[in-house]
């Protein structure tokens, strides 16, 4: 076996689609389908379904505030796959929790996990590959997000339909097994052999990427937490048709992260982030103004092609500005504002949600903040400092 890091990398890309196959595909947008089941299973409102999905965001923004220290001192190998571990037994210990707080805590752990395992599986992608394939790599990892989706979207309605009010349990009792292997098979495969880059600094820049980073953030997760429940109570939709729709998602974004990652290489990170964000806003405007159906289809459509876009080209734009001993702690940064605006999304729609009876108020919000973001990305520097 050849250790090049142009060779060998693939073998880590590879790897690193099942890794975030389970700790966003599964860990994260499970959760979305699973909402129904769960909400009528423990009488949860949309409230404490808003404060479940929170306090995911909270044990990832606490992984973000360690893991640069932790990555440093044990390799991003070992933390992985720890990450995995962690997922899988707190995903499986919510399938016996009997009430609202017993899921908040072990949800809590499982975003934890989920943090433990993102961060140094993207740094390592970033330092395996040079510029002129980092977007695609980065982007060509990012498509396990997507693959998880269409499972959770396939799946999750199968188990309902053979187990019933307890299909949810069994979903989450699944998702967590399926998170074990893959961190066995993640720590036979991952290795610690970055290649040795020039180094470089980037404050400005990375400040305002991050604050870009953020409005993903917060954006991304209320349209990815709630949209399942409005197709059920806005369209009326059953939850079986539902999650194919969801599914869809999957599918699109699984050309997501890889088509604007080698886009943003070609035309730069700024046009290519100011790209995705302009159809996320297309995507939030059409199911935030209620226009139907067909609107409603198209939305979906454009939030799988750009939802794992963003994160895509943020780890290359860092990879492109920071060394492989300044990528963790650069991207743990980024990822602290991603976090805080995933901890505050689902939260503050749930809120909506609640006092609205709807989600359209929050889609609406979303659209423009990401409109802000557009404009925004075409204040990043038009070429990298290395």
């Amino acid at each position: 076996m050849k250790s090049g890091p142009l060779h060998y990398g693939w073998v880590i890309a590879a790897s690193g689609i099942l890794v975030l196959f389970s700790c966003i595909g599964l860990a994260r947008f499970g959760f979305t389908v699973l909402i129904p089941g769960m909400q009528a299973g423990l009488d949860l409102s949309y409230q404490q379904l808003g404060c479940i999905g929170t306090t995911n965001f909270i044990g990832y923004l606490l992984a973000v505030f360690f893991a640069p220290t932790l990555i440093k001192r044990f390799q991003p190998r070992c933390m992985i796959v720890f990450g995995l571990t962690v997922i899988g037994i707190s995903m499986s210990a919510v399938a016996g929790c009997r009430g609202f707080y017993g899921v908040c805590l072990f949800y809590t752990l499982t975003g934890l996990g989920t943090g433990f395992a993102n961060i140094p599986m993207m740094t390592l992608t970033t330092a395996w590959f040079n510029k002129k394939q980092r977007g695609k790599a980065a982007g060509l990892v990012i498509c396990g997000n997507g693959l998880g989706i269409i499972f959770v979207g396939y799946a999750i309605p199968l188990c309902h339909q053979l187990f019933g009010t307890e299909g949810w349990r069994r979903s989450w009792l699944l998702l967590g097994l399926i998170s074990l292997a893959i961190a066995v098979s993640a720590g036979f495969l991952l290795r610690n052999k970055p290649a040795e880059m020039g180094l470089s600094e980037g404050r400005g820049f990375l400040l305002l990427l991050s604050s870009l980073y953020l409005i993903f953030g917060a954006t991304f997760m209320i349209y990815g937490t709630f949209i399942v429940t409005t197709m059920i109570n806005d369209y009326g939709f059953s939850e079986k048709t539902a999650g194919l729709y969801w599914s869809w998602v999957g599918f699109f974004s699984f050309f997501s992260g890889i088509s604007f990652g080698t886009l943003s290489d070609k035309i730069g990170r700024r046009y290519g982030l100011t790209a995705v964000f302009t159809i996320q806003t297309a995507s939030y405007l059409l199911v935030g103004l209620q226009l139907g159906q067909i609107p409603l289809i198209a939305s979906i459509i454009l939030y799988g092609l750009a939802v794992f876009a963003a994160p895509a080209i943020v780890t290359a734009a860092i990879g492109d500005h920071f060394s492989p001993d300044r990528v963790a702690r650069a991207f743990a940064n980024a990822t602290l504002f991603f976090a805080f605006g995933q901890t505050i999304g689902p939260s503050l729609a749930g809120f909506i949600g609640g006092e609205a009876e709807s989600f359209t108020v929050a889609y609406l919000v979303a659209a423009g903040l990401t409109a802000m973001a557009a404009i925004g990305a075409l204040k990043l520097p038009a070429h990298s400092r290395r």
